[in-house]
């Protein structure tokens, strides 16, 4: 199942900016679920249901959410495939700043786990894990960790445009042509500060906020104090995907684009994966990040395609 884009995408940023910023997906609406962490703060959960003995649970990028047209057409995808889909948000994506100082991050596993142990208890058979660019890195971490121990009920796991290696990835991100993205991301992440700091002014300092101006500098200054790391490195090192992947114990497909503007060459790790009995990676020579546009009858991406091809058949 070989991926060609568009011929209207002429590189990169078109194929990753145009599904971002003009895809629209009409699927079924979402039913909300709040669940509780062992923390005391909460997760939104956004379900499409059908009574069935198998679901899919989705994991967004930085800075989405459920909403986002990847998710749901992932959702879309599988639910047509007679799966229930389970979208979740990370704390603060929901649309209401969460309880606890803490946000989210690349290696929250922790939150990860609190939704897949939650779904457990809906007694499902079979559970796909779906997780695309951060979600994917928290995906494959989480397998990771939990290596032979992981739930004999999670059968695949699919993860896309993923930054296995996050500081490489920064790093590329930060460069002079991808700064229309890392000034987005930077943008977002600091409004979030903002409005926390405003519920939580005695435990967030802002002063200084505004002056930050990569991504690496926002790591050092919240991200990895918050999350109790010691800076920004040893954020990125204890929770890059990259040094998990050899304990993943499930078949797991995973899908970097080889024009992926988001990912350093770190993140193509084909001779740590040739002969792994569980993961396959998959490089396309097209798609940009969270891309992959197809257009066909089905209105269906071709990374939904192979997402669902490779969770329900034999593969892996």
């Amino acid at each position: 199942m070989k991926y060609k884009p568009p011929k209207i995408y002429l590189n990169s940023h078109f194929e990753t900016i145009i599904p971002a910023l003009f895809r629209k997906v009409s699927f079924e609406p979402y039913s909300r679920e709040r669940i509780k962490t062992p923390d005391d703060d909460f997760l939104d959960l956004d379900w499409v249901t059908q009574d069935s003995n198998k679901l899919v649970i989705i994991s967004h990028g930085l800075e989405g959410n459920s909403e986002k047209p990847y998710v749901r057409g992932m959702g879309k995808a599988f639910y047509s495939e007679g799966y229930d889909v389970c979208a979740w948000n990370y704390r603060g994506c929901s649309g209401e700043v969460n309880k606890k100082l803490r946000f989210y991050h690349s290696g929250a596993t922790d939150d990860l786990d609190t939704v897949v142990k939650h779904c457990l208890n809906k007694n499902y058979d079979e559970l796909v894990l779906v997780g695309f660019s951060l979600g994917g890195n928290i995906t494959l971490k989480y397998l990771g960790e939990q290596g032979q121990n992981v739930t004999k009920k999670i059968s695949k796991a699919v993860a896309i445009s993923v930054p296995v290696n996050l500081h490489t990835s920064c790093i590329k991100i930060s460069k002079p042509g991808n700064l229309v993205y890392s000034k987005r991301f930077l943008r977002n992440l600091k409004k979030k500060v903002r409005n926390k700091a405003r519920i939580m002014p005695d435990q967030l300092d802002i002063k200084g906020l505004g002056a930050i101006s990569t991504l690496i500098e926002f790591d050092n200054r919240y991200t990895a104090p918050i999350h109790g790391f010691n800076d920004a490195v040893d954020y990125y090192t204890k929770c890059s995907s990259l040094y998990f992947l050899d304990s993943i114990a499930r078949p797991t497909l995973v899908i970097n684009a080889k024009n992926d503007p988001f990912l350093s060459e770190d993140c193509y790790p084909t001779k740590q994966l040739e002969n792994h009995p569980f993961v396959t990676l998959e490089i396309p020579d097209y798609g940009g990040h969270v891309g992959f546009t197809e257009f066909n009858d089905e209105k269906m991406y071709w990374s939904e395609k192979r997402a669902v091809a490779f969770a329900s058949t034999s593969e892996g």
